[in-house]
């Protein structure tokens, strides 16, 4: 059987119905940062210093960032299941 359920809500309604959290004014500081960051950009060799702050480790990072977050999500499923064949 298949169910489809349509919901019409504003962004605002959505994450106040699934509890998440107000992030608006750290959106809105981290805009205004990478907005006047950006301003004495001028060239390529400058817009890529303004990278290397942002992201000092660059794709790297990212890379160690995801492996971590998959690493965290196979633990808590082998931890899930480890503790149900413990139970049987």
């Amino acid at each position: 059987m298949k169910v489809n359920v349509e919901v019409e809500c504003s962004p605002e309604e959505a994450r106040r119905f699934l509890g998440l959290p107000d992030v608006t004014r750290a959106n809105d500081v981290y805009v205004d940062a990478m907005t006047n960051a950006m301003k004495g950009v001028g060239n390529f060799e400058q817009l890529q210093e303004v990278a290397k702050q942002v992201a000092p480790m660059g794709q790297l990072g990212l890379k160690l960032f995801q492996q971590l977050m998959e690493s965290g999500a196979t633990m808590g499923k082998g931890g899930a299941d480890g503790a149900k064949k413990n139970e049987d």
